[in-house]
């Protein structure tokens, strides 16, 4: 199976190099290039990619509010949205995986580290390198959680989903998780599954913030 992408970014040169390393792999193909939110829109609807690399600060339309529009339109679903951000300034990263995006890439990233992050997100999985990961989003959670009911918001939670929550939130795999509860594989997945339905998360990606913002999780666990 060939992963389409779509190329958001208001950098040619970015776009170009882009484009220049994916179209060496023989399971990735670019379907599109946009220079704007907007134009984003539009390409995705045209082309229907599996990943959208995604940047944050581009002109018309930015990248949070245009991922938001792209995983909420019909026939979009399926859409997976890879932010591109500068680790350590774009506060925006916390809105933006909110909105529906999968993960996020540093720009500075490598060729390898990219190409990994299409292919995982492509399978459905959220680009959740643990420990970046969890200092970002901690950082930029830790204001708002003030504002949060845990109680509230976790109620409709077993025990045991609530355990399986924090460890999502720590950026295990299933397999982890069922290495660490003593449980299958399997039954750490329905359990996501379950939450995923329970608290309205489009995937992993939000149930890793919800673990922060309820403070089942945080950056120095």
């Amino acid at each position: 199976m060939t992963i389409k992408v779509l190329l958001a970014d208001d950098e040619r040169l970015v776009r170009s190099g882009f484009c220049a390393l994916l179209d060496l792999e023989d399971d990735i193909t670019v379907v599109g290039e946009a220079e704007n939110g907007s134009q984003a829109c539009d390409v995705a609807c045209a082309t229907r990619p599996d990943v959208v690399l995604m940047d944050i600060r581009m002109p018309r339309l930015d990248g949070i509010e245009a991922t938001r529009r792209i995983v909420a339109t019909a026939g979009l679903e399926q859409v997976r949205v890879l932010i591109l951000t500068t680790y350590d300034t774009d506060e925006n990263v916390f809105d933006a995986l909110r909105a529906g995006a999968a993960g996020f890439l540093l720009k500075d990233a490598g060729p390898a580290e990219l190409l990994h992050a299409i292919r995982v997100v492509a399978a459905g999985d959220a680009l959740l390198a643990p420990r970046v990961t969890r200092r970002l989003i901690g950082h930029f959670t830790a204001r708002r959680r003030a504002t949060e009911s845990a109680t509230h918001r976790l109620a409709v939670l077993t025990d045991r989903e609530r355990e399986v929550l924090a460890l999502v939130g720590r950026g295990m795999s299933n397999d982890e998780i069922g290495a660490a509860l003593f449980v299958s594989p399997a039954t750490a997945r329905t359990h996501v599954g379950r939450m995923m339905t329970k608290l309205g998360a489009r995937d992993r990606a939000q149930l890793v913030v919800i673990a922060f913002q309820t403070g089942l999780t945080s950056p120095d666990d």
